[in-house]
């Protein structure tokens, strides 16, 4: 059944450490430096919802809105730029403490490095992020996208002077096809997800995306959230912020809660076998929320989210849809956020969870109350503008 919401609580106690020094903050500190070092960086907005949390009777909502990140509606860049910026740091031989734009761009290192071709599958975000960074930097970019993705997100690639090509198979076999043409072509795959053999750029990537915790805190000033939600595709994201989120707080660990579509929810899968073990979800995994649309969980990611999950949420597509038009319609007071369908996933849960009586039992479960700080992230903004407004204006 793919209709309803779906979720596995999990106490504390219950819960086994995993090793989180990748996620370390002397080990992501460069990520966030050689963000800071390119031209048109900027922390994207901490959003407080003042007058949602006194609907929904909490202290604090923040989202933290990554529509605005590097002027490509949503938070991949981080990791593409990350990682393609340690890999050609690794090539030349330059060390990561120098890891910076403009050593990066400087003819030095052009002339050592020459000509590479950077590699990956993608619903959208990710292949627009990977051909971004590459152009910056000088390099080639060729993407492959599953069938069924959008058109206006193809465009956008192809804008950046990337090859680009709208595959007949799912993400996972996508993945596959682009590793594949890769080895044969010796080029260079950038791939979130990671499996054994591949998990140095993936290890990387999610490194990248650890900017995103490190510039919340600094905009919390001190204030800790007891809730973070994350959504999960193959769960690198969810993986490094708790990652990043148990080094920061491992004295008192704020509840975390891993949402997914029920189309995709590998992760949620995983979790109700309750053996340690990844499961896969197959076929087209059809959803709204095509950026989470993922079957196969990520190596790293998975150990961490295992370890340290509290709850994992299987969604219904319409719960997306309203968390969309609840963040694009805000209350009086509140600013507006501007949502894609995967972007809001988070919100999606928690609202569900606060406004549906027949999720009372997962409200109570989440230990949500009066007193609750609670952290989401907007991932994407409207990248498929004509379905956004199908959804919130219909």
């Amino acid at each position: 059944m793919t209709n309803a919401v779906k979720y596995i609580h999990r106490e504390k106690s219950d819960l086994t450490s995993s090793d989180v020094s990748l996620f370390s903050h002397d080990a992501v500190i460069s990520a966030k430096i050689f963000h800071e070092s390119f031209p048109n960086y900027s922390p994207t907005p901490l959003v407080s919802l003042n007058a949602l949390s006194a609907r929904l009777g909490v202290k604090n909502i923040f989202v933290k809105d990554e529509s605005y990140r590097f002027g490509l509606n949503a938070f991949k860049s981080l990791g593409a730029s990350y990682a393609i910026g340690r890999f050609i740091a690794k090539r030349v031989g330059l060390d990561t403490a120098d890891l910076t734009y403009s050593k990066l761009t400087s003819q030095a290192v052009k002339d050592k490095l020459g000509s590479l071709t950077f590699v990956t599958a993608t619903d959208g975000n990710h292949g627009r992020a990977v051909a971004w960074a590459a152009k910056l930097l000088g390099q080639r970019a060729v993407v492959y996208m599953p069938k069924g993705s959008c058109r206006e997100r193809f465009e956008a690639i192809k804008a950046l002077g990337a090859d680009v090509t709208i595959t007949d198979l799912n993400y996972d076999d996508a993945v596959r096809l682009a590793n594949k043409t890769a080895e044969e072509n010796g080029w260079v795959t950038v791939q979130d997800t990671a499996w054994d053999g591949y998990e140095e750029i993936p290890t990387y990537i999610m490194q990248g995306y650890t900017t995103i915790a490190q510039e919340s805190c600094n905009q919390l000033c001190g204030v800790k959230p007891t809730h973070i939600f994350l959504q999960a595709g193959v769960g690198a994201f969810a993986g490094a912020m708790i990652g990043y989120f148990a080094n920061e707080y491992k004295d008192s660990l704020p509840i975390f809660t891993v949402v997914e579509p029920n189309a995709a929810d590998c992760c949620y899968q995983s979790a109700l076998a309750n053996d340690g073990d990844r499961r896969f979800v197959k076929g087209d995994m059809n959803t709204i929320m095509a950026g989470l649309a993922c079957g196969e969980p990520n190596t790293i990611a998975w150990k961490i989210i295992n370890a340290y999950a509290d709850n994992f949420i299987s969604l219904p597509d319409e719960a997306a849809a309203r968390a969309m038009r609840v963040l694009g319609n805000p209350l009086a007071g509140d600013e507006r956020i501007i949502s894609g369908e995967s972007g809001g996933a988070g919100i999606a849960a928690f609202y569900a969870a606060m406004t549906q009586k027949e999720l009372a039992d997962l409200k109570h479960k989440l230990r949500i109350d009066n007193n609750s700080v609670l952290l989401f992230v907007n991932t994407e903004g409207n990248t498929d503008e004509e379905n956004y407004r199908k959804i919130v204006w219909c």
